[in-house]
């Protein structure tokens, strides 16, 4: 599955701990990546500076939805999921 056309759901709803160049301190959930360009795509894709959390994520049916709001909510499900206790 390719990603979806002006998403970027995986680059804003999860949180990202590890630093991400101009958010050295990461990202909290639900605030979008300074790396995502007017399309919704990332800037470092491929690049070794890309989080590899971000890297980890692959387009997937289940992930992805139909819609980017699926995307959103699937993504905010699993991010409050895995938060520490």
């Amino acid at each position: 599955m390719n990603c979806r056309e002006h998403c970027g759901a995986c680059c804003t709803a999860p949180s990202i701990t590890s630093p991400i160049p101009g958010m050295p301190d990461g990202k909290p959930a639900n605030v979008p990546c300074v790396q995502l360009d007017e399309q919704f795509r990332c800037k470092i894709f491929g690049k070794p500076e890309r989080p590899a959390f971000c890297a980890g994520l692959k387009p997937s049916h289940e992930m992805c939805g139909d819609s980017r709001s699926q995307a959103m909510k699937w993504l905010g499900d699993l991010e409050i999921a895995t938060r520490p206790l």
